[in-house]
């Protein structure tokens, strides 16, 4: 049998086909012909469309910005998946986490009881997952900081949350339009206007 067809996919155009019950957690690592930054999503893998200037840029500021200033015990990654339960395994476009879940070169997969802040930065095809459905998987597995992006005007826009364990869902902290100033998870200073702007920020 080929391997295609032992996963459910059809040979001549390499499409999945979710077995019954759909997809799980652990099969992200096993499909072949997967496209990067796939996830899953309650067993339905979620392709992710060509990323915009924005979306790259606004990464690349939130990524190397939290990075700089991130303490000892915290480690930050960049569109790294975590597995959420078996049948959800986002891939968030920043997280920080604790340093020790780092557990070698070769991991594929952080677990939330890891994760300290997630953030996904909006883009056209995933206003809704972005703004409803992660955020909500986010907060149900007790990840207790979520960053949500937008765009304005070519800025970014950040929206804070923090998780209410009582409820298990995310309470709004903040709106930030130029400049992101927080103290949680740890001190935090962003010139947001600095996107279009290459080198160390300060």
């Amino acid at each position: 049998m080929s391997a295609a067809r032992e996963y459910g996919l059809d040979d001549e155009y390499a499409w999945p086909r979710p077995p019954a019950g759909g997809w799980t957690a652990d099969d992200l690592d096993e499909l072949p012909n997967l496209p990067p930054h796939t996830e899953l999503i309650d067993g339905s893998l979620v392709f992710v469309s060509p990323q915009t200037t924005f979306h790259m840029r606004t990464v690349r500021l939130l990524d190397t910005s939290l990075f700089d200033r991130a303490p000892d015990e915290f480690d930050v990654y960049r569109e790294f998946t975590v597995t959420l339960g078996d049948r959800n395994r986002l891939e968030p476009d920043v997280l920080v986490t604790r340093a020790g879940a780092d557990t070698g070169p070769k991991r594929t997969r952080l677990l939330p009881e890891d994760v300290i802040l997630v953030v996904e930065v909006v883009s056209e095809e995933s206003v809704e997952r972005d703004r409803d459905a992660k955020p909500r998987k986010y907060a149900q597995a007790g990840i207790r900081h979520f960053w949500r992006v937008e765009e304005s005007d070519g800025l970014p826009v950040v929206y804070v949350y923090e998780l209410d364990p009582a409820t298990r869902s995310y309470a709004p902290t903040g709106i930030f339009h130029k400049q992101l100033k927080l103290d949680r998870p740890f001190p935090i200073d962003i010139d947001l206007t600095a996107i279009d702007r290459r080198g160390p920020q300060a």
